[in-house]
């Protein structure tokens, strides 16, 4: 069984991660500044002797508890944005205010600690540890936060129970289904707290009924007051979310709320079960 390997952050970002307060899933607060706030955003990459303008002024802010889906052709800028929201990139001009932080702003061991405290990952990989039992993996986030190991366990298991997968917390990756393992994967985003959570193509390896039941966990997550931010190419996957930006050419050229968009458990009950 791999095992978890111990970690600290050094005292004066141990201080600054204490005075970063979490928001909790269950909170059902919403402050009056939306969650997100981005200001004329440009971003510029240089190859060589070409400059790529990937964001071209983009405004836009995301309320608490919002459930956003970005689409847009490749190179159109969603993926440059989806990295900035996430403290993964800055922006060459422009602002990204994070719960009224300008985290533009920020040296990098502040933004680690911002990623660690305030924001969950899921990407189209797993990216989970092949050796490391499925409790193991979600606790990995913890090793970086001042809580102890029961904590952490305690926090994991949580975590394991949200996404229906509490059974399975010895399995090893190699012991579950691809849909389980986003399942696993979600949970460790979720292991912190996270004030937000990014989802980059989370069902870009599912099948269809895999992928409406991820669908579903986003839902009841975002019914609990999780704000959901999710770049897809997938017009199935839009629907269950409640707003939707459209990104061509580093600009937004759609934002517009989902009209009457179904509930995913209400769609499952119209697919056909798929043996695992």
């Amino acid at each position: 069984m791999g095992r978890l390997p111990g970690g600290s952050l050094p005292g004066g970002v141990l201080d600054h991660a204490l005075s970063v307060e979490p928001v909790r899933i269950d909170d059902d607060g919403h402050d009056g500044d939306p969650l997100i706030r981005v200001e004329d955003v440009h971003r510029y990459y240089d190859l060589g002797e070409t400059r790529v303008h990937a964001l071209r002024g983009v405004s836009l802010s995301v309320e608490r508890g919002g459930f956003v889906a970005i689409m847009g052709s490749s190179g159109s800028g969603k993926s440059t944005l989806m990295n900035v929201l996430g403290c993964l990139d800055r922006p060459s001009s422009g602002r990204y205010l994070l719960e009224g932080t300008d985290v533009s702003k920020l040296e990098k061991k502040e933004l680690a600690i911002i990623r660690n405290r305030k924001i969950g990952f899921v990407f189209q990989g797993f990216n989970l540890l092949a050796r490391t039992t499925a409790l193991e993996n979600i606790a990995l986030p913890t090793l970086y936060t001042p809580i102890d190991k029961g904590e952490r366990m305690r926090r994991a298991s949580h975590a394991l129970e949200m996404v229906g997968l509490a059974n399975r917390a010895g399995h090893f990756p190699s012991q579950m289904s691809g849909g389980q393992q986003q399942r696993v994967a979600i949970a460790r985003a979720l292991v912190n707290q996270p004030s937000i959570l990014f989802a980059d193509e989370p069902t870009g390896n599912l099948d269809s009924r895999t992928a409406v039941e991820i669908m579903d966990i986003f839902q009841n997550l975002n019914d609990r007051g999780l704000t959901i931010v999710m770049v897809t190419h997938e017009p199935d996957v839009v629907q269950f979310a409640k707003r939707v930006i459209v990104f061509r050419d580093g600009k937004i050229r759609k934002d517009e709320p989902v009209a009457s968009g179904p509930r995913a458990a209400e769609v499952l009950e119209t697919l056909p079960t798929l043996d695992d």
